[in-house]
């Protein structure tokens, strides 16, 4: 397949009955946006975590392309050697240190890198990137809005300079304007270069900056393809939207 990640019959479990991620196969193309989509149990967070080093994978394998892994197997890596390696993670709740500034949040996040100098270098590019941070940069975490909070967890994952971003469901919680502005930020981090690897929920944000769309039930994926082909697909519809007159409405709205 060639692509920046590839997973390829992945399983990972709880104990030895619950599977939340089973058989799954999978490829992320280097400078696109995968989507994954699906309701609640469908197992995106789950797959992010064990891309992470949060959790283990059970089986299957998984080599990397542009994401260098020196030969090690990711799934034997710990987090912080995954971040070094080129793979960042924002992981859902907006899980920032309400206890310091916004620039300290933000350096926290720079700690993979080498030199000071590296690494102010890499606040500077941050700041220019989020407009809003740069002017509360000594304000404290706690005192953001939602929104701020989401891109401040968002700008702290891009410290690390990921080959690979893992954005856990960054609309959660938001206002209608504030996840448009969010979507915004996602997209220009794609334009600059970044992959990214996106499990959210809303199925218009998917839609809009997905090239690529992936519908995971139960854990294994059971519909891929084009943001444009959302609308006409009767998996979507059927197992994302419930099959309901309102769901086949909203279906039509994400394709139109």
């Amino acid at each position: 397949m060639g692509g920046l990640l590839e997973l390829t019959d992945v399983t990972v479990r709880y104990g030895t009955d619950i599977h939340p991620v089973q058989g799954l196969t999978m490829s992320v193309q280097e400078g696109g946006t995968v989507a994954l989509v699906g309701s609640n149990g469908a197992g995106k967070t789950t797959l992010l975590r064990a891309l992470s080093g949060t959790l283990r994978f059970h089986r299957g394998a998984i080599s990397a392309g542009g994401v260098s892994l020196a030969g090690d197997r990711i799934d034997r890596l710990d987090p912080a050697d995954i971040v070094r390696r080129g793979i960042g993670h924002v992981p859902e709740g907006r899980r920032i240190f309400k206890e310091l500034t916004v620039e300290e949040n933000l350096l926290v996040g720079s700690l993979a890198l080498g030199a000071r100098k590296e690494r102010r270098a890499v606040l500077d590019e941050m700041l220019d990137l989020f407009p809003v941070l740069r002017r509360k940069r000594r304000t404290g975490a706690a005192l953001l809005s939602g929104g701020e909070q989401q891109l401040l967890a968002i700008g702290r994952a891009l410290m690390s300079r990921p080959k690979l971003l893992m954005l856990d469901e960054p609309s959660l919680g938001l206002a209608p304007t504030t996840i448009s502005m969010v979507g915004d930020v996602i997209a220009r981090i794609a334009e600059r270069g970044t992959t990214v690897l996106l499990a959210e929920q809303n199925i218009a944000l998917a839609r809009r900056l997905a090239t690529q769309v992936l519908v995971l039930r139960l854990g294994r994926v059971e519909w891929r393809g084009g943001p444009e082909e959302m609308g006409d697909s009767g998996v979507v519809r059927d197992l994302y939207l419930g099959g309901s007159a309102s769901g086949r409405e909203r279906a039509a709205e994400a394709g139109s």
